[in-house]
């Protein structure tokens, strides 16, 4: 009676296991299959990706040639090489010129995005002074402050070391914190500072007694074509490219940014990168 019953509690253990192992089986049948179909979508992420950014180097490049002839003529005119123009003239050819270089300055950062994703875009690092690094952008800048209610300070980074990274992509990036600020500054100051941190770092701030950010837009501002949604926002023109090149660069350069900002009294954009760049972030993205 005992044999009878162990016998019939093993068939029924076997019966059991029987069944876990075609459950097993199925599972694994369907994970075999759902890895199969990320594979497929991040082949076709993949694919669709280089397609952006074929598209954007393609049409970045075909844009230069229009830019550049338009931006020559301007030139050409302004220099008065087939007579003088008038007032109005002048200013609207003027016009013509700053509009071309900012659509000159989008495409340029429509292509280094698309460099950036392509893993095609070059770091050079070399050792500099960041005096020469402020001397070079205050230069860049004088140009354009026309307004003498706002003022444009470099502070003088005493004491601080050379810094050994690519100082392009730096001063592309200070570029682009410095644009932003004197557009949505209309009187006080744009001072653009540096800082040693600890661990090796250097912290670069661009801070500005502008119309300052509200909380709500703070984390979206580094993305893609992402604008403030504020009435002077509306009448400037841009692509809300440029932070977020920004960033991607910042982290090519083995940093990152950050912003504070109060609505109604400024904002501070800040990058942060090491001294020396790590080894490994030279040569090309990967």
């Amino acid at each position: 009676m005992r044999l009878e019953q162990s016998q019939a509690e093993v068939l029924a253990l076997q019966g059991e296991i029987q069944a876990l192992r075609e459950e097993l089986e199925e599972t694994n049948r369907g994970v075999v299959a759902l890895y199969a179909e990320l594979d497929e979508q991040a082949d076709q992420l993949r694919h669709a990706t280089q397609l952006k950014s074929r598209f954007l180097s393609y049409m970045s490049h075909e844009f230069r040639t229009p830019i550049g002839a338009t931006l020559s003529i301007a030139r050409l005119l302004l220099d008065h090489v087939d007579g003088p123009l008038t007032a109005e003239q002048e200013r609207q050819v003027r016009f013509i010129q700053s509009t071309c270089e900012e659509f000159s300055t989008m495409v340029d950062d429509l292509l280094d995005l698309a460099k950036i994703e392509a893993g095609r875009l070059d770091v050079s690092p070399a050792w500099f002074e960041m005096m020469d690094l402020f001397a070079a952008l205050r230069g860049m800048f004088k140009p354009l402050l026309d307004n003498d209610e706002l003022h444009l300070v470099f502070e003088e980074p005493m004491g601080l070391p050379r810094l050994f990274t690519d100082d392009r992509k730096l001063s592309q990036i200070l570029r682009n914190f410095v644009s932003n600020a004197l557009k949505f500054t209309a009187r006080g100051e744009v001072r653009v500072s540096a800082t040693l941190e600890g661990g090796g770092m250097v912290r670069f701030s661009v801070s500005d007694t502008g119309i300052g950010i509200a909380p709500e837009h703070l984390e979206s501002l580094f993305s893609d074509f992402t604008q403030v949604n504020a009435p002077i926002q509306k009448r400037l023109r841009g692509t809300g490219l440029g932070l977020a090149l920004s960033k991607q660069l910042a982290e090519l350069l083995g940093g990152h940014v950050s912003v504070h900002s109060v609505v109604g009294e400024g904002s501070v954009f800040s990058v942060i990168v090491p001294v020396q760049m790590p080894s490994g972030k030279d040569g090309t993205t990967s």
